[in-house]
């Protein structure tokens, strides 16, 4: 690695990011790089003939190259995400795990999520991903309306949604649930109604999503009736509202947590630190003592397969542009309730604070931070308005 223009003191702390690409259906919504699997359809199991094992060589093909990036380094936490990573059979997770712990140096704390969606298992299924390793299970249930989930695109009804996350909860000791609002034609009482459900089933760890319209997504070109701003603020208040009463505290601009199950993870994406990507548009960003690097994998899964396979599986890499650093920090440090202590910015960034001074000096005078001589925080309004407060911290153009 060439000598770059920064000075970093230390390395952030490193998370491993793994992606299983494949769905059995690709929602209307999601502008993720997820694929469906359509070679199986014709047989009993559509899921019979998802190339688990080339996949997962290739996933270590990718790793081992890039092994010199990371060496010595611990990794702290683990995601395998999607797609729809439930698709993947226990052996095949335990395989995958196995072969991770082989090359690198984890925590021993290591916490190691996995993605799963309802109407994807069978039951006992969760227990066998937990007996392979998986410490945390996130499971994507977005609703328990059948109406909502068929113009979602699901492929769980309602009860299947409520089957999972028992099974989740018989088998793990802490995970995630996924619930999705403003969605098409949703009124505020049956958002009532699915955060009713939702709490009964007494997650440890919550996660909401506001429906957006994403570019290149079937939504884009066919857009539903959504639920006016004024009607989806007054359905994230309902959330924060109850989800407070029961002792789920939002600790992120999307996220709601019991003490003690905040999602490790993701608290490392939005502290800014390091990740490394494998798998087919697997991101990473990983520093190091004069730059920061962020990478791409190929994206498209079989030309991911044979890339990685030949040794070539990285599509881009680049420095990120010292003017992009503020920026990019404050994008994620910003989501967090709590923000982030100033001397982080300066070792996550090798940057002085005045790097970020006028856009904190803006977003104060707005309402949109509170800030001490060590602290800065986003207050209601703050993330009410996220979008608006993130761009103030722009590089100039």
């Amino acid at each position: 690695m060439r000598p770059g223009p920064l000075q970093l003191a230390a390395l952030p702390p490193l998370s491993l990011y793994v992606h299983l690409p494949w769905c059995l259906r690709k929602c209307p919504y999601c502008d993720f790089n997820s694929h469906e699997w359509r070679a199986g359809k014709s047989s009993a199991d559509s899921t019979a003939d998802i190339p688990e094992q080339r996949y997962l060589d290739a996933l270590v093909a990718d790793l081992d190259a890039a092994l010199p990036l990371i060496w010595g380094r611990t990794v702290h936490t683990i995601f395998i995400g999607g797609g729809t990573p439930s698709l993947f059979s226990p052996d095949a997770i335990d395989r995958l795990l196995g072969d991770l712990r082989a090359r690198l140096k984890l925590a021993p704390d290591c916490e190691i999520s996995m993605e799963a969606n309802p109407g994807t298992f069978e039951r006992d299924r969760f227990r066998a991903y937990r007996a392979a390793g998986v410490t945390r299970l996130s499971i994507g249930v977005q609703s328990f309306n059948d109406t909502h989930l068929k113009a979602l695109g699901r492929v769980h009804d309602g009860a299947q949604a409520i089957a999972a996350v028992e099974e989740a909860a018989s088998a793990f000791d802490t995970f995630n649930l996924d619930l999705m609002y403003a969605l098409p034609g949703q009124t505020l009482e049956q958002l009532d109604a699915d955060l009713q459900q939702t709490l009964a089933l007494a997650p440890p760890h919550l996660s909401v999503y506001h429906l957006t319209i994403e570019p290149n997504t079937y939504f884009a070109k066919f857009p539903p009736v959504i639920p006016e701003d004024d009607d989806a603020y007054a359905m994230l208040d309902r959330i924060t509202e109850r989800t407070g009463q029961l002792g789920l505290a939002r600790y992120e601009v999307s996220a709601y947590a019991r003490e003690g199950h905040r999602c490790a993870h993701n608290l490392n994406y939005w502290q800014f630190g390091d990740y490394l990507g494998i798998g087919a548009g697997a991101h990473s960003k990983l520093s190091f003592a004069h730059r920061v690097v962020r990478q791409v994998r190929l994206r498209e899964p079989r030309r991911y397969m044979d890339g990685a396979l030949a040794g070539a599986a990285v599509a881009q890499s680049e420095d990120v542009a010292i003017a992009d650093l503020p920026f990019e920090f404050m994008l994620n440090a910003l989501r967090l309730k709590e923000g982030f202590a100033l001397a982080q910015f300066g070792e996550r960034t090798g940057l002085a604070t005045t790097a970020i001074q006028r856009g904190m000096e803006e977003a104060e005078r707005k309402g949109l931070i509170k800030r001490d001589l060590r602290h800065v925080w986003p207050t209601e309004r703050g993330l009410d308005f996220l979008s608006d407060l993130q761009t103030m911290f722009l590089p100039p153009a």
